[in-house]
């Protein structure tokens, strides 16, 4: 497709996906900002029982609290942004300024994934294999494969956001594009863009798509292993003490990697404005918010450190 003449490379982004809702800008500003502040509180809340109580000082706390980090940074990536713009009425975002929340957006987002993997690696080596558990996932394996996911995740968004730079973009009258979106999506930024695009959406299917599918995969198998280690243990308690352990595991990888796969992984003519807008709000919103309470409703360690701590026992260091 060409450009027009009014076509740009460094334009201002008008994010106007809240233009068409009919619900009032105060009720939304309200919403995120009670999304946001939980969110916050609830990951730094975990954060800090992980690091406090010695009796969490095991790899999959080690993970969980990685994982809280990552989705803090996430929602921080994003809500701000939309804050301000309902409070002034302004959706602009300058190019410069939408490039670096994509950019961060996609770094923490890819690494949230990647944890996601390592979780159900971690469970299991702790389900199927527990005489190596501790010798195989112990805290300097864990932190190796934190530092692994954040340079993979870095060089995946640094090669789409490099592909991003040489676009023009179709920009209206006063030099601003129109983007059906809350926050600098990938994809809404491809519609808005004037250039041609197949490198980028090629780049999406086949390097995005393996590195979604490729921790899926993990994911798939390790839970099939650990079903038939379940099936075959001798006594009911020590099921229900197994499939317990993974629940919470089980519900964040359904919440993180359905809202993504039903985005990115589907072509654009099946993939309407409407489901990009609710899909984004669960991966940028209600999945780092859930991240710590379904950790904490579904955790017992968990549930008993905070009980210690409400009840003014001193957290065990």
């Amino acid at each position: 497709m060409g450009c027009a003449p009014n076509a740009s490379h460094s334009p201002v982004f008008l994010l106007l996906v809240f233009s068409g809702v009919e619900v009032p800008p105060t009720v939304l500003f309200v919403l995120f900002l009670a999304i946001y502040l939980t969110t916050m509180m609830g990951n730094v809340t975990l954060v800090l029982l992980i690091s406090w109580d010695s009796r969490l000082h095991s790899p999959m706390y080690y993970l969980l609290r990685g994982l809280s980090v990552i989705d803090m940074g996430l929602s921080t990536v994003i809500l701000p942004q939309v804050l301000a713009h309902l409070v002034t009425h302004d959706p602009a975002i300058p190019a410069a300024r939408c490039l670096a929340q994509l950019f961060f957006f996609y770094v923490f987002g890819v690494t949230d994934t990647l944890v996601i993997s390592v979780m159900a690696l971690d469970q299991y080596m702790a389900i199927c294999d527990p005489l190596h558990y501790h010798s195989v996932m112990n805290r300097q394996c864990c932190a190796r494969l934190l530092a692994l996911c954040w340079v993979v995740s870095a060089v995946h968004t640094m090669l789409h956001v490099g592909l991003l730079l040489p676009l023009s973009w179709a920009a209206d009258a006063e030099g601003k594009v129109h983007v059906p979106q809350f926050f600098c999506d990938h994809r809404s930024l491809l519609r808005a863009s004037c250039s041609d695009t197949h490198p980028n959406k090629l780049a999406i299917f086949l390097e995005g798509g393996f590195l979604m599918m490729g921790p899926c995969a993990l994911i798939v198998l390790s839970y099939v292993r650990i079903g038939a280690i379940i099936l075959h243990l001798p006594s009911a308690a020590g099921r229900r003490c197994a499939v317990s352990t993974c629940g919470s595991h089980l519900t964040m990888v359904g919440f993180f990697y359905g809202t993504i796969i039903w985005v990115y992984l589907q072509p654009p003519s099946q993939n309407s404005q409407d489901h990009d807008m609710v899909a984004a709000v669960m991966y940028t919103s209600i999945t780092p918010l859930a991240n710590p309470f379904v950790y904490s409703l579904h955790n017992k360690d968990v549930k008993s450190a905070f009980h210690r701590l409400l009840r003014g026992g001193r957290v065990a260091s």
